[in-house]
């Protein structure tokens, strides 16, 4: 006898008609032979020291059967102390404990977002905004308020108008920026607007999310010049800030300097807020993967960590100026942007001839493909943008896309 089944339960309100990654929903035309991809933000495989990476994973594995066993939320205790190394070589105040480790940085944020926000809290968040941000912030149920950047980054004096004009229940819980390299403008936080940020953060009471995956890759514009790696926003706040009330919770990964496969990112906060994220943590995915962790403290106590990152600094200057040159080098400039200092992209303004879907459209028949503007922005967005990145293709690739997209504005003039 067949049994009439009834409907199954519905999804939540939230996941009813969920919107994917705008940038993910672009995979599928990265499958297509010869197509060039300017659109992830993808590191390059050629710059992947997979033989240091072979023997940390070698030196991993003897360590015998507890390399495949559940490890402590927090993170294993090597990894730590090396994420704080790294902190306290960029002006930070860290010691291992400060240190949890996460997957991917990405995990970091949401957990971040679960344990400070309830629906209808405020979040500021520069525009225009790494996508998956906004992504957690909607599904959070939060209200995104938009801050203005230019291209010295963050514009604190429209935050400080906003602030004032804000009503006590709408405060921000939450600010996040990317100060060192922003995703997807490039840009880098001047040091009058951090110390701006952060006294800003102090008067009214809100944390703010400093989320530095890109800080290390600053070029070297000067041949033979010693690259000077950004401060962070928390260094800042611990000059500013009492002791215990630092409000910048550090974010970064590993995913841009070593290799995205590890999923190793970190938070680096006070102990109050360390806590409450951990406690969250516990509930998604108990603990980071202790093999990662161990390949990559294994890793960066070789040594050969400040050689890979400087490698990567020369050949993305490399390929960022071959994208800058030729897109500024296009007759009549129909896509127009500037040179950024660091990092792994370029924002451009394109023509307002132009119809920005026909473009779209007209460049991937050419077979190239980039990030349109519009998913940078959660509400009114600037649709004459676009977002590239130079990281994962080579110097050449780059410019056959470069002429690929000049074909691809003919072809919509025409």
């Amino acid at each position: 006898m067949t049994t009439t089944a009834a409907p199954l339960a519905a999804f939540t309100a939230l996941f009813a008609e969920p919107a994917g990654s705008p940038i993910r929903e672009l995979f599928p035309y990265l499958s297509r032979p010869g197509m060039i991809s300017l659109a992830g933000g993808y590191p390059s495989t050629s710059l992947f020291d997979a033989q240091g990476l072979a023997q940390a994973a070698t030196h991993a594995m003897a360590q015998g059967a507890s390399a495949l066993q559940y490890g402590a939320t927090e993170g294993l205790p090597a990894l730590r102390e090396a994420l704080a190394q790294q902190a306290r070589d960029r002006g930070m105040q860290a010691s291992a404990g400060d240190v949890l480790v996460t997957t991917g940085s990405q995990q970091a944020f949401d957990l971040l977002v679960r344990v400070l926000i309830e629906p209808g809290d405020t979040v500021l968040v520069e525009v225009p905004a790494y996508p998956a941000t906004l992504q957690a912030l909607r599904l959070a149920q939060a209200n995104i308020v938009s801050i203005p950047m230019d291209e010295h980054g963050l514009q604190t004096d429209a935050l400080a108008q906003l602030l004032a004009d804000l009503p006590a229940h709408q405060r921000p819980k939450l600010l996040y920026t990317v100060p060192n390299f922003s995703n997807p403008r490039g840009t880098l936080l001047s040091a009058q607007r951090r110390t701006a940020l952060v006294e800003l953060a102090l008067q009214y009471g809100f944390w703010i999310a400093e989320d530095d995956p890109y800080g290390e890759l600053r070029f070297d514009a000067a041949s033979g010049q010693a690259v000077t790696v950004p401060d962070t926003l928390r260094a800042t706040a611990q000059t500013l800030a009492a002791p215990g009330h630092n409000p910048v919770v550090y974010l970064s990964s590993l995913s841009k300097t070593v290799a995205p496969a590890l999923r190793v990112g970190w938070m680096l906060t006070d102990a109050a807020m360390q806590r409450r994220c951990t406690v969250a943590k516990q509930t998604v995915d108990l603990c980071t993967s202790p093999l990662a962790q161990m390949v990559a403290a294994s890793y960066l106590q070789s040594g050969r960590y400040a050689g890979t990152v400087q490698r990567a600094r020369q050949e993305y200057q490399r390929r960022m100026q071959a994208l800058v040159h030729g897109l500024n080098a296009l007759p009549g400039q129909p896509i127009r942007c500037s040179t950024p200092a660091g990092g792994m992209f370029v924002w451009a303004q394109i023509d307002r001839d132009l119809e920005p879907q026909r473009l779209f459209d007209a460049a991937v028949s050419q077979s190239v493909v980039y990030v349109p503007g519009k998913a940078f922005y959660p509400s009114q967005p600037d649709i004459h943008t676009l977002r590239m990145s130079f990281a994962a293709p080579e110097v050449p690739q780059i410019e056959q896309a470069v002429q690929r997209l000049a074909q691809a504005v003919q072809q919509v003039l025409s």
